[in-house]
């Protein structure tokens, strides 16, 4: 546990990851720069929140498959919430691995993956969570923390466990693909799915449609289709979600 750091993923990125071991956790109690998707700051008050890093070693997959992991450590994320809120069904994903409850924001998730041939030979899995700071800055759009929906502090190494051992449950159910693992993560990941399903607006490559969610193909890319019938298939920056703020 650090103090402070500039990025927990940054931190890790520059360490010799063969020499540093699966599921080690670099947390900090303030990261000054902070980084979410996009390319976007991710604010957190020191000490109210949880902000680290986790090291894996996924050689089991190739680069092609790398969502995979997404999937695997989002739906970890998911499991581990749902056991702490009183209404766990809220608690959604937003393409591509932003976790929501309701129509709101409570963590954020950057995975930085190193490729070795084919496969990846390691990934710093970056994971921003809003535990118990309840004013946020005017410029975040639409955050909650898991204080202002418990209406109770919870303790940050509680939470941090939860979530570590939601991630390694998903994360060895991955590993275990070829027993079925992969058909039952995509089951989960679908029906945890924000908006899946829900016709509703959206932007894509900045022209307004209305659209449902189908589903998401092997290479993480989202699938719609449009009130028109006109079927999408949107990478990360060809789609704003409206209504919710980014």
């Amino acid at each position: 546990m650090f103090d402070s750091l500039e990025s927990t993923n940054k931190y890790c990125e520059l360490l010799d990851l063969s020499q540093v071991g699966e599921f080690t956790v670099v947390c900090a109690r303030e990261q000054t720069a902070g980084i979410g998707q996009r390319g976007n700051c991710w604010h957190s008050e020191a000490g109210m929140n949880l902000t680290f890093s986790l090291v894996l070693k996924p050689v089991f997959l190739s680069f092609e498959n790398q969502y995979e992991l997404t999937k695997a450590v989002s739906l970890g994320i998911v499991d581990a919430l749902r056991t702490l809120l009183p209404d766990g069904e809220a608690v959604k994903i937003k393409w591509p691995n932003d976790i929501y409850i309701g129509l709101r924001k409570v963590c954020g998730v950057l995975i930085s993956n190193r490729v070795a041939g084919r496969c990846l030979s390691a990934s710093v899995v970056g994971i921003g969570l809003n535990v118990n700071e309840t004013e946020f800055p005017e410029w975040i759009p639409n955050p909650v923390s898991l204080k202002q929906v418990t209406g109770r502090e919870l303790p940050l190494e509680r939470v941090l466990e939860s979530v570590v051992g939601g991630v390694a449950m998903r994360y060895s159910q991955l590993k275990g693909s070829s027993a079925g693992g992969n058909a039952l993560l995509d089951e989960a990941y679908l029906s945890s799915l924000l908006f899946r399903g829900v016709e509703r607006p959206y932007l894509y490559l900045g022209r307004g449609v209305r659209a449902t969610i189908q589903g998401v193909n092997r290479f993480g890319h989202l699938e719609l289709l449009t009130s028109d019938g006109e079927a999408l298939v949107c990478q990360l920056k060809e789609l704003v979600f409206q209504g919710l703020g980014h």
